[in-house]
């Protein structure tokens, strides 16, 4: 079975938001414009932000910044890195990984009960993963996307749990870059809802997956990789976002008492 695909959400989706949920995305969509266009006024990127520190020519597999992006407060975490070039995904040079650790994790949240679940000695070490983020050469977001356990070495918690976590991503710290740290926190808020959905795709594609595989563990399944994905288009859901809140505030402010 295939990983699931499915569309951008469309404006009449927008438009049936709750208001206090329009407001939430909006913000996040101006961080994410903010962060955009203060790197692009000096010629950079998110990826160079990422790459600043990197000897060209990229290359696979090295993680950037060396030791990851840690939050020692939120216990957010992500790296950058890149695939051989027969692997990228249309336009993609390479991809965000994020993840949080346990520390960051709401109270009742346990790895899935799988039979080779290891023991986490200091509390903090069985980390998920929550969200890939690929992007071009320019910096920009081509998709969303999820993968199996043995991608990122992660400890596997099921999609529900992983949700949970979602509003805890926060990485608040200036290195490497401020602008950057900024960016894929907000940009994990802004597309909550469709990683919501990725998550729970990718636990209907491993248990499909396990059961048309009985001969092999699915977690560690090598033909398994990617579990879900979505093909964005950020600079479009900022502008949608921003039309639905100028129509939505249209519709809520009081007419003007007749002449």
């Amino acid at each position: 079975m295939p990983f699931l695909r499915g569309p951008a959400r469309g404006s009449s989706v927008v438009d049936g938001l709750p208001y206090e949920t329009l407001v939430r995305l909006v913000d996040a969509a101006r961080e994410v414009s903010l962060c955009t266009r203060a790197l692009a006024k000096t010629g950079d990127t998110v990826l160079s932000e990422v790459l600043r520190d990197a000897t060209p020519p990229l290359e696979a597999w090295h993680h950037h910044p060396p030791g990851d992006v840690y939050d020692s407060e939120y216990h957010a975490q992500f790296y950058f890195h890149a695939h051989p070039e027969l692997e990228l995904v249309g336009e993609e040079v390479g991809h965000f990984h994020t993840f949080m650790r346990p520390l960051g994790m709401p109270e009742g949240v346990a790895p899935a009960p799988l039979p080779d679940l290891r023991p986490d000695p200091d509390g903090n070490a069985a980390l998920s993963h929550l969200v890939g983020i690929s992007v071009n050469g320019m910096g920009r977001v081509t998709r969303l996307f999820t993968t199996n356990r043995w991608v990122t070495g992660e400890t596997w918690y099921a999609a529900a749990d992983v949700v949970r976590m979602l509003d805890g991503f926060q990485v608040d710290h200036a290195r490497p870059s401020w602008p950057l740290n900024c960016w894929i926190t907000a940009l994990v808020s802004l597309y909550r809802d469709e990683i919501v959905e990725l998550l729970q795709e990718r636990d209907a594609v491993v248990g499909h997956w396990q059961a048309e595989h009985p001969g092999s563990y699915v977690y560690d399944d090598r033909a398994l990789e990617v579990t879900s994905e979505r093909m964005v288009d950020v600079e479009g859901r900022i502008q949608e976002l921003e039309r639905a809140l100028r129509r939505r505030n249209r519709q809520q402010s009081p007419m003007a008492d007749p002449a």
